[in-house]
């Protein structure tokens, strides 16, 4: 697990240059999920809290990263977008923050594996909380698409 988060933060690093501008970090795979902290200082808006974009961002990486890790752990060669997402802010983020991803149910990640295995394809979703040192300010749901072809991900 060490070695696929290793692999996780190296290929943002390298593959998704925006990470490093933002600061993101991943932190731990946590209950099904994964776990990513953002500092405020660079993600800062006019008003001083954190920037909607940002916020977005960290908590779509987030549930891609879930994503990626999955695939690894299920020994998938896959390649994930993003489909469509919705995000609710409910309140400003005045500090770090940090995004963390809802462990999907057991006959969600079944059905999804299977439909990856049988049809070269399938589709997620999944459940992104943003919070800050107050608590949660964001709530954002993402649907994940994941193609053993890299042009099936890019079609959906």
């Amino acid at each position: 697990m060490r070695s696929d988060l290793n692999n996780l933060r190296g290929k943002l690093r390298t593959e998704m240059p925006v990470t490093r501008h933002m600061g993101i970090r991943v932190v731990r795979q946590q209950g099904g999920g994964v776990l990513l902290r953002a500092p405020l200082a660079a993600n800062v808006n006019h008003k001083g809290t954190a920037f909607a974009g940002s916020l977005n961002a960290t908590a779509t990486l987030a549930g891609w990263c879930t994503v990626w890790l999955l695939l690894r752990e299920h020994n998938i060669d896959g390649h994930c977008v993003i489909q469509d997402s919705s995000v609710r802010y409910a309140r400003p983020v005045c500090s770090d923050f940090e995004a963390r991803v809802e462990a999907p149910a057991e006959d969600v990640l079944t059905r999804f594996f299977h439909s990856i295995r049988r049809r070269g394809r399938g589709r997620i979703e999944l459940s992104v909380t943003v919070a800050d040192r107050r608590g949660v300010a964001v709530h954002f749901r993402g649907r994940y698409v994941v193609g053993t072809d890299p042009g099936v991900a890019r079609d959906t």
